[in-house]
């Protein structure tokens, strides 16, 4: 029979407050288990006293730590959802064609601080080139039916393998058949497996960022390409604040065509995740339809950045067209 503590020690200890709970994904197992056995023994012991005495410290700090323990194994983490497969596709809005899909699925990492603002920035800018939007994290519009209504599917930090394999293949036929793809940020990340995915819209794998208090730093971008339609206008120099990927490898050295690039030399990548040429905007001119890739956009800032905006803009009309 499993007994919830809390109802006990709010009876027993009326002026007892709990703190929110920690995340149970930073607990490891053998801490787990140590709060189970610690739970069990003082459930066992307070089962057996009818009441407490003003000397009774010690039992109350503890049942404290087991109502608080006891949360802490149940609350769920915001940044990694219970990972989901979609089979009934979402109603679009009726005439929609052309438009700007706007996808946010995430069966890995959940960057849940930018993405709810982010999702609108990109509506906005899908509106601002005079195009409809649709935004969703139901995969399961990767179907042929509803993604020929769209010019452009833009993956916005959607992370892990969140399609079915008759959604990755509807949506291979859709870039078969000239659809474009804008990926940004986590949809670059290592948590994507499939080989279509990985060849078509990211060309190499993620190997990591910095961390602590180097997980964001203002480095200084290097435009490659600065005659392409979608670096056009970007104001140099620039050096925005980011969480900067690295790469096994240069996707150049698998096809890919690199826009921009990270000088290695403004900013603290340490040693493992130091690549020399370190791109971080690229597209793929292999495919018929346009398939562009940006590691930015990890901060809610970064889609205020107006540099990072015409990116973002460029890219979405570039791929649609």
């Amino acid at each position: 029979m499993t007994i919830d503590p809390l109802p006990i020690i709010h009876h027993r200890f009326p002026h007892y407050r709990h703190r929110p709970p920690v995340h149970a994904a930073v607990l490891p197992l053998p801490i787990l288990l140590l709060i189970d056995q610690l739970r069990r023994c003082m459930l066992a012991a307070l089962m057996q006293r009818p009441s407490f005495g003003a000397g009774d410290r010690v039992m109350y700090k503890m049942l404290a730590l087991v109502a608080l323990l006891t949360m802490a194994q149940a609350a769920p983490d915001p940044h990694r959802p219970t990972p989901t497969y979609d089979t009934a596709a979402p109603a679009v809005p009726k005439g929609l064609r052309g438009a700007v899909l706007i996808v946010s699925k995430t069966n890995g990492w959940r960057h849940i601080e930018h993405i709810p603002s982010s999702n609108a920035v990109l509506a906005d800018i899908a509106k601002r080139l005079g195009r409809a939007s649709y935004t969703t994290e139901n995969a399961a519009i990767f179907n042929d039916d509803q993604l020929r209504r769209f010019s452009v599917v833009v993956l916005n930090s959607a992370s892990g393998d969140f399609l079915t394999d008759d959604q990755r293949a509807a949506f291979a036929r859709f870039v078969a058949r000239g659809g474009g793809v804008v990926a940004l940020h986590a949809a670059g990340d290592n948590s994507h497996t499939a080989s279509w995915y990985k060849d078509t819209v990211i060309g190499t794998t993620f190997i990591g960022h910095p961390g602590g208090t180097d997980q964001l730093q203002p480095a200084r971008i290097v435009v490659e390409q600065p005659d392409h339609p979608v670096m056009a206008g970007v104001t140099l120099p620039w050096s925005p604040v980011d969480e900067w990927y690295s790469f096994d490898v240069n996707p150049a050295a698998r096809g890919m065509t690199v826009l921009a690039r990270i000088d290695e030399a403004s900013y603290r990548p340490g040693a493992k995740l130091t690549m020399g040429v370190h791109p971080i905007v690229w597209v793929n001119p292999s495919t018929k339809g346009r398939v562009f890739y940006s590691a930015l956009g990890h901060t809610p800032d970064a889609y205020k950045d107006p540099n990072y905006r015409l990116i973002l803009t460029n890219a979405i009309r570039w791929a649609a067209h």
